[in-house]
């Protein structure tokens, strides 16, 4: 049987290390990755193998050659553009067409037993193997689910916490037999899991899957990179290590001189040819590479140094790696997390904060204190969207320079020319950062087309009017020092999770587009924005019968944005309208929940003293609504979701209503009563828009008081359903109060457990095996319904170690039974 090694990908997550080189060749104690594979492969028999090789693809056959140095015969097979994991396979069909062959990641670190994965294919007679193993974070990889006999049920590549309903990951290792060459295509992109696999799924071809026990890491994060380097000295993983261990844990290789004054706190390595003199401290997982020079007085903990390296005296290095060729000069710092590209100088007594990225050939003064990037800030997080878009304080985590360069990301994933919408609330700090997001999308070739102080569903409007994207700044719900910059699609909805790993893909790079002086973008201020807003949503929605019905609303603007677009509205709307706190405050541009609370039970009084039909609440920003009914009482953000539907779903009489899985059934026996069905999302935003779009949907809603009225937009709107409502309202000719009566009482409670980062898959795992034969629906996390009806539904929360749980059963007492369950099961899984 031959072999496939990939070693096409760039690495874009690892730079700088992988700016000069190819990921397959970054070396894990001094040795490149794909080294170790490729060891891996001949100690169990495939001697033969083809290397699929696309970036830098000269560096990788010039280090392996043809493989006679490691007792193998190598041939290449060269992309000239990137095929993906399925087309580069195709494209060494020519050495491959005979026999079965097996295909490995040249840039995954692993010792599983290969000799069984074939065995179990042969035995199978399979055409896929998919090789499979359990992590404790499956979100970067693709998810496999097989039944008890080891065939593949389902494969959902790279899903969000959402998602999650397994641990079991697929590691990019293959068996696979000549005729799956039937299903890629050439001299295309094509993918395994994402389009091959599939489409064998589909035609029910046989595809096992083999749960492999032992070791397995992909090597794509510098997290990842540094992890493996210490599981190798901590004997984790059974690969071979060059050298000799002198005491337990400490290596050194061949030619390596050691000051017998130098300490050495294993486990670590020190390379051939390296120097360490007397008065060195190399404490825990160290790695030196070739010919480094370390001076006296040094201090390295948990750093990773890359060939001809020198260190010098009185430098201080902690968790960081340092590129090959590079000199770190006398008493410099570099702290955890920091990487230093190939061919730097870091001069004398200069320091290298944690996280910063320094990329190749570049020179860092002396004495100078670098707590950014050497190019531009790092935020030091792994991703920047949160459920708010890209969140922090004002000036300490959300600050001018990071706003440039989250535009600059941003504009470099548009089209040169685009347009982008850009709007702010009423609070200085938005104000003051909006400037300097245009300053950097116009330096980058996007026109930009600036609102100004607007309500949130105005600016999506706005954005979908021809602009290629938005941007909204807001200050954060309840949080006055904090702000939420959220980016739009062409339609105006949320970026997509798929265009948000874009974003954050260009952002971590830091490699920005500029625009030559002829092409800097446009810079326009939309003129009668509130008025084309108005007249757009009372020619879309149905306001007959309004004037007709006399109606009287009490508005409460809140102080917010939305108090500006009210007047173009209510002219032409044809109602009474009491409207107050219709003055803005930039200083108190958000309201606490208990806030609004009181905001609510004042705009009660309002309603019932001036016998009004009902009221409403917007939000600062006109995105969300809260209603009170005749009588002044509060109908909470759940409840009036189910009054809307009853009312949209009344006066339908057909279509599809969307929305989340958390959502209570109840809304099922309404909408079916009407003739309507539900659509069930996720409880994503975006999710939830994007169905509310589709064809033959008449509304949408969140529960949370959130709408989406389809007629008018697919975004959420708080002034197109409070013009609905008001619609609705007058044709039926029945109270607010009168609607809620006749819907039966939903018992839907909530949960929220801390959970570890690292139990989030084993948790959800747990929850699909303790369902048992119960059925199990996976739309958004888990959700486990019993035979009675009663159901709870489990989602790992995608943005902090929190796992939420939601219940329903026929009453308070039963749900809580129900929460207490699965509770129990996701703590136990927790502690283990």
């Amino acid at each position: 049987m031959k072999a496939v090694v990939m070693a096409g990908g760039e690495g874009t997550r690892l730079r700088p290390m992988t700016s000069s080189m190819p990921k397959p060749l970054l070396p894990v104690v001094n040795r490149p990755i794909m080294e170790h594979v490729l060891r891996l492969l001949k100690r169990h028999g495939l001697t033969e193998t083809v290397v699929t090789v696309q970036f830098l693809a000269s560096l990788v056959r010039n280090y392996f050659g043809d493989g006679e140095e490691l007792g193998m015969t190598l041939t290449y097979a060269n992309e000239e553009t990137p095929l993906g994991t399925a087309g580069s396979v195709k494209n060494a069909e020519d050495a491959l067409k005979d026999d079965s062959f097996l295909v490995i990641s040249g840039d995954a670190l692993t010792d599983f037993d290969l000799t069984e994965l074939m065995e179990f294919h042969r035995s199978k007679g399979a055409l896929v193997t998919v090789c499979l193993t359990r992590v404790p974070n499956p979100l970067e990889f693709g998810i496999t689910i097989v039944d008890d006999e080891g065939r593949v049920e389902r494969f959902l590549e790279k899903p969000t916490w959402g998602q999650v309903f397994s641990d079991t990951v697929n590691t990019g290792i293959y068996v696979m037999e000549p005729g799956v060459f039937d299903y890629v295509a050439a001299d295309t992109s094509v993918d395994w899991s994402g389009d091959v696999f599939p489409q064998l799924l589909k035609e029910g071809k046989p595809i096992y899957g083999f749960v492999a026990e032992g070791y397995w890491e992909d090597v794509g994060t510098h997290d990842s990179y540094m992890k493996a380097q210490a599981d190798v000295l901590e004997g984790k993983v059974d690969v071979d290590i060059d050298g000799f261990e002198i005491s337990p844990g400490v290596w050194v290789a061949e030619g390596a001189e050691v000051d017998p004054e130098a300490v050495l706190r294993g486990p670590l390595y020190i390379g051939d040819y390296a120097k360490v003199e007397g008065g060195v401290e190399l404490r825990e997982n160290t790695v030196l590479g070739s010919n480094v020079v370390v001076k006296r007085g040094a201090f390295l903990h948990r750093a990773i140094v890359h060939d001809n390296v020198y260190i010098g005296p009185q430098t201080n290095l902690r968790g960081c790696v340092i590129g090959k060729n590079t000199d770190v000069m006398r008493a410099a710092r570099i702290d955890d997390g920091a990487v230093i590209g190939d061919e730097c100088l870091i001069e004398e007594e200069s320091i290298i904060a944690g996280n910063v990225r320094v990329y190749p050939f570049k020179t860092i003064e002396a004495g100078a204190v670098v707590n950014t990037s050497v190019i531009w800030e790092s935020r030091g997080q792994e991703h920047l969207f949160g459920v708010r878009g890209v969140s922090g304080i004002i000036n300490v985590e959300i600050t001018p320079e990071l706003a440039v360069r989250l535009a600059g990301a941003y504009a470099t994933t548009l089209k040169k020319g685009a347009t982008v919408t850009i709007a702010r609330d009423h609070s200085r700090g938005a104000r003051a950062l909006k400037r300097a997001m245009i300053s950097a999308l116009q330096a980058s070739a996007i026109d930009v087309r600036d609102l100004e102080n607007v309500p949130m569903p105005v600016a999506r409007q706005q954005t979908a009017r021809g602009s290629a994207g938005g941007i909204m700044l807001r200050t954060t719900p309840g949080v006055p020092d904090s702000l939420d910059i959220l980016f739009f699609d062409e339609r105006g909805a949320d970026l997509s999770q798929a265009g948000q790993r874009k974003l954050d893909r260009v952002y971590a790079r830091q490699e920005y587009r500029r625009a030559f002086p002829g092409e800097i973008g446009d810079l326009t201020f939309p003129a009668s924005v509130f008025d084309s807003y108005a007249g757009t949503l009372l020619r879309a929605v149905d306001t007959s019968g309004v004037p007709e019905a006399g109606l009287k609303v009490v508005i409460d603007a809140a102080h917010g944005s939305a108090g500006l677009v009210l007047p173009s509205i209510l002219g032409r709307l044809g109602i009474e309208a009491l409207t107050v706190n219709q003055g803005m405050n930039e200083a108190r541009p958000t309201e606490s929940a208990e806030e609004r609370r009181a905001g609510l039970v004042r705009l009660g009084e309002l309603v019932a003293s001036s016998k009004a039909a009902f009221g409403v609440r917007f939000d600062p920003v006109g995105e969300r609504v809260s209603f009170v009914d005749e009588r002044g009482h509060l109908i909470e953000d759940d409840r009036a979701l189910l009054v809307f539907l009853d009312l949209v779903a009344a006066e339908g009489r057909s279509g599809k209503v969307a929305l989340p899985v958390t959502t209570t059934r109840i809304a099922e026996q309404v909408a079916a009563y009407h003739g309507t069905q539900v659509q069930w999302t996720t409880t994503s935003p975006d999710a939830l828009t994007s169905a509310s779009s589709a064809e033959g949907t008449i509304f949408g809603g969140d529960g949370r008081g959130r709408f989406v009225i389809p007629e008018f937009s697919g975004i959420f709107d708080g002034a197109a359903a409070f013009v609905r409502l008001v619609g609705l309202v007058a044709r039926t000719q029945l109270t607010l109060s009168q609607i809620d009566a006749r819907i039966p009482k939903a018992h839907v409670h909530r949960r929220d457990l801390a959970t570890p980062w690292s139990a989030k898959g084993m948790v959800m795992r747990s929850v699909v095996e303790a369902a048992g034969d119960r059925h199990v629906d996976t739309t958004d996390g888990v959700r486990v319904v019993e035979t009675d009806g009663r159901w709870t539904m489990v989602v790992p929360d995608p943005a902090e170690a929190v796992t939420h749980l939601w219940a329903e059963g026929p009453d308070d007492v039963s749900t809580q039974a129900l929460l207490d369950e699965w509770s129990a099961v996701v703590e136990a899984t927790d502690r283990e």
